[in-house]
């Protein structure tokens, strides 16, 4: 099978969930529980990791992909069954849905070698701008606020920025905790994107409080925003409306 080629049924039955979220949000886990999402993971670092292994522990199917293919072969290895590795492009392409995890600074690197494979894809950003690390793009992506600079950088992905300000760590331990969940804030646009993290926000441990969309919310969702750290969803709900 050419993994690069649209699969068309799947598409559809993607849609058909997202369309019931819409309508009958108290149904949506149930319409989701019979599809196993493909998921391309690009940045298997430390937060890559811990979401992909979670995932396909939910029963999903992910590739794990970056500029080490050796550590991803391990890893996917260490995670077993619904695992696999490859590189960023093959991730791309096998991808439902992607996880982008790197430091921003690859961010343009990444939008251009990726090129047509982003086109429509719905994509989970995770990525922060730190001047530090990233240089002066991080500048102009704190200007401009993360949400929409990621989208400037990965033209045509409909984006849902995603664990921003949550430690790899906690990511790591979420799927296993019992009692009530830590509010997981996201921000986008796309409502079947939307739609899709929110599942997988949910088969991570997290419970998914969408906060609005990229240019009004995406910015706050990084470390050192009032909507950083662990925090109940009524707390992230609160805290949301104050920054509208």
């Amino acid at each position: 099978m050419d993994i690069t080629r649209p699969d068309r049924r799947r598409f559809l039955q993607l849609a058909a969930v997202a369309a019931i979220a819409q309508a009958v949000p108290a149904r949506v886990i149930a319409a989701e529980a019979a599809l196993a999402l493909r998921i391309g993971i690009i940045g298997s670092g430390r937060v890559g990791s811990a979401l992909g292994t979670s995932w396909a522990k939910a029963g999903h199917t992910v590739m794990f992909s970056s500029l080490d293919i050796e550590h991803d072969r391990k890893l996917a290895a260490v995670v077993g069954t619904n695992a696999r590795a490859g590189t960023p492009r093959e991730a791309a392409a096998f991808g439902e849905i992607l996880l982008i995890s790197v430091p921003y600074g690859a961010l343009p690197q990444l939008g251009k070698d990726l090129g047509a494979l982003l086109k429509g894809k719905m994509v989970i950003d995770t990525c922060n701008p730190f001047p530090n690390r990233d240089g002066e793009i991080a500048n102009w992506a704190r200007e401009k606020g993360a949400g929409v600079a990621s989208a400037e950088l990965l033209p045509g992905a409909r984006i849902v920025r995603a664990f921003n300000a949550v430690g790899a760590a906690r990511m790591a331990e979420a799927a296993q905790r019992q009692g009530p969940r830590s509010g997981m804030p996201m921000a986008g646009d796309d409502p079947a994107a939307i739609a899709v993290a929110t599942r997988l926000v949910r088969d991570a441990g997290f419970e998914p409080v969408l906060v609005g969309g990229l240019a009004a919310m995406g910015k706050y969702l990084m470390p050192g925003t009032p909507l950083a750290g662990e925090r109940s969803p009524e707390d992230i709900r609160k805290i949301a409306a104050t920054l509208n």
